[in-house]
């Protein structure tokens, strides 16, 4: 964690205070703060409740060394009149900020959009929720679980004709995610409108269940033209044929993708099934997809008479897309994530030498183990410094 690598960070000198708790507004300033931005976390008086979520060392959250990494923290309550006037003049000086309150908290507690940008016309004020600042459904309460329902995606999670166990998610909050990647890249953007045009903030609205309604590719339109509705196809997509994932004589599990016709061909001659590269049915990627289980059959057949690790290498070496099913250990230890540098190893004070993920940009001058300049802070760590040095309040 070099600090002098900052300066080389694209956004640097941008300015953002958080207002964020649990995960969404949070990523979307971890984003920021990676790429350099200043990013004051304004936390209540006991830290963000995330703080409390997952594995603890010595009483700190291991989660939060990566959610909280290259942001400055500060303790205040917001309800009171010295946490509004300090956050108010946190705002005055900043680019942006960035919220993921419940729809109307902060006009209740007098600290809108409309306050805050009273005193800094420039602010941009990106508000992330569960869905959306208007609408019949503003005012319900929304985790990321409930983005992924409404959204389409948990839906599309469950195996075909599969009715006694519920869909599954991808065990991570990806609408909070998805809608705090969305809310770095409007931030960013607005900001950029607001300097060539005039100086004149704007307010955002994103939320959970447009963010992964977003994702849902061509269902919409093939909804709205033909009256489609797609169904869950597992492991497999029913846009390209053959792509699933099958099953290893280790019981590992091998993602085979021969989407392309080339690619098709070279799968079907390596698994000794000529007659299917050569079937004229299969000459298309639609042929494929209305033969897709005859198609899975045969590569399944196949991969359950090698170990997945086996299996890989010598699709590899047909040049056919695949990949063993990797679980954090893999990853932590595979020789291309190394070279990649996407397993960063930095010092944490709160709990010793840890593993965070590199953030995932790259760009000549700076490597992604530089972007972490420091781990996630105990909360109110940065109270003396952002008051008295960067506001300039004088000390008692």
């Amino acid at each position: 964690m070099r600090r002098e690598s900052r300066s080389l960070l694209p956004l640097e000198g941008l300015k953002v205070v958080e207002l964020g708790h649990y995960i969404a507004a949070p990523f979307c300033t971890r984003l920021l703060a990676d790429l350099g931005a200043e990013v004051i976390k304004v936390e209540p008086p006991g830290g963000d409740p995330f703080r409390g979520w997952g594995a603890q060392k010595d009483g700190h959250s291991v989660w939060f060394s990566v959610h909280g990494r290259n942001k400055l923290s500060v303790t205040l309550d917001l309800k009171s009149e010295e946490g509004k006037r300090r956050v108010t003049a946190l705002c005055a000086r900043a680019d942006a900020v960035v919220e993921n309150f419940r729809p109307g908290y902060l006009e209740r507690i007098g600290l809108g959009p409309a306050t805050l940008q009273a005193e800094n016309p420039g602010l941009v004020v990106a508000r992330i929720s569960g869905y959306g600042q208007d609408g019949p459904y503003r005012d319900k309460p929304a985790f990321g679980a409930i983005g992924e329902a409404m959204g389409g995606l948990r839906h599309l999670t469950a195996n075909p004709g599969q009715h006694e166990y519920p869909p599954p998610r991808c065990g991570v909050s990806i609408s909070d995610d998805l809608a705090g990647m969305y809310a770095a890249l409007a931030v960013v953007s607005a900001c950029w409108g607001r300097d060539r045009g005039g100086g004149k903030g704007r307010v955002l609205d994103l939320d959970l269940v447009s963010s992964v309604f977003s994702l849902m590719e061509g269902m919409l339109t093939e909804h709205g033209l033909f009256g489609w509705v797609r169904q869950p196809q597992g492991a497999a997509i029913a846009t390209a044929a053959p792509t699933n994932t099958y099953p290893c004589a280790d019981g590992r599990w091998l993602c085979i993708a021969g989407n392309s016709d080339l690619i098709y061909a070279r799968l079907m001659t390596m698994i000794g099934r000529s007659d299917l590269r050569d079937d004229p049915r299969m000459a298309t990627n639609g042929g494929r997809c209305a033969h897709a289980p005859e198609l899975d059959e045969a590569i399944a057949a196949w991969t359950r008479t090698l170990p997945a690790a086996e299996a890989q290498d010598l699709l590899e070496g047909a040049e056919v897309p695949c990949s063993r099913l990797y679980d954090i250990k893999d990853c932590a230890e595979d020789p291309h994530f190394q070279a990649r540098h996407l397993v960063a190893r930095v010092q944490d004070p709160l709990l010793g030498e840890v593993l965070h993920p590199a953030p995932p940009f790259r760009m000549d001058g700076v490597g992604p183990e530089e972007m972490i300049r420091w781990t996630g802070r105990e909360a109110g760590a940065d109270n003396d410094r952002v008051f008295h040095e960067i506001l300039g309040e004088p000390r008692a």
